[in-house]
């Protein structure tokens, strides 16, 4: 059973803390992995990740789950910001030595892969997304018409899982932004994260879900535009991020494995 401790403050300012996973064994050797959390930037924490964070470091991974600013009374970049900071506090921390920044890896579960999009483009880790969103100006202009709703069906009634997820994406949008201002957005886009030091990047996503599958498409495009390493992964069906995370926990712990040993 994993060794759990909770609450370990990383900012004192905003009083923002990490839980920490510790596999029973650990050894010199031992990898560190980073779980984003989801929630659209407005809810969510890391208390309803704690089973996943346990499986994680019984599979031999020192497990960080940071918290991070939440919106509506933190807006972009605040949660972006987060994470930045909290590797930096990771790195300079007890938790690690000098040398471990080439043994940590991510994985972030639909905006938590966003924000860990924005880290492994900074930091090289290599990185699993579940269902990160990654293009928000484009889809708020193609999105006018639609009314944004944390929970359409009950609101709106509707029952059609496409008006449901669409009222869901610009809810969770526009409240991280703030509004529709497309120099906002256009921030926020992944596209514009800086991804110098990408290394190595698996992206999976149901063919029908919340994040629409042709942004990350166009997405992939501009990142092999650029000449980086990616790998996606289309599952089938219509579940997001944490609906089929522990399905696929193995395949994406396998993928951060193998890139923890080819960097070597």
């Amino acid at each position: 059973m994993a060794i759990i401790k909770n609450d370990i403050v990383y900012d004192q300012d905003k009083n923002l803390s990490t839980d920490i996973y510790f596999p029973n064994d650990t050894t010199s050797n031992t990898k560190i992995l980073i779980f984003w959390h989801g929630g659209g930037w407005f809810r969510g924490n890391k208390n309803s990740v704690k089973p996943l964070a346990v499986n994680l470091a019984n599979a031999g991974f020192v497990t960080f789950v940071p918290e991070y600013s939440l919106a509506p009374a933190h807006l972009f970049p605040a949660a972006h910001q987060d994470a930045i900071h909290f590797v930096n506090w990771l790195l300079n921390s007890e938790y690690t030595d000098p040398d471990d920044q080439k043994n940590i890896v991510q994985i972030g579960a639909s905006v938590g892969g966003t924000m860990a999009l924005q880290v492994a483009g900074q930091y090289g880790f290599p990185t699993v997304t579940w269902s990160a969103p990654v293009d928000f100006s484009h889809w708020i202009k193609n999105h006018e018409a639609v009314k944004a709703s944390p929970d359409a069906k009950n609101d709106f009634a509707y029952t059609d899982p496409a008006q449901i997820h669409n009222s869901f994406y610009k809810y969770f949008v526009t409240t991280y932004a703030g509004g529709k201002q497309e120099a906002i957005l256009q921030k926020m886009d992944a596209a514009a994260y800086d991804f110098s030091n990408l290394s190595s990047l698996m992206m999976i996503n149901s063919a029908d879900e919340l994040t629409p599958l042709d942004s990350v498409l166009n997405f992939i495009k501009f990142l092999a535009k650029h000449d980086h390493e990616v790998e996606l992964l289309v599952i089938k069906g219509q579940r997001h991020a944490m609906d089929y995370g522990k399905d696929y926990l193995d395949e994406s712990l396998d993928y951060l494995r193998q890139r923890i040993k080819r960097q070597k």
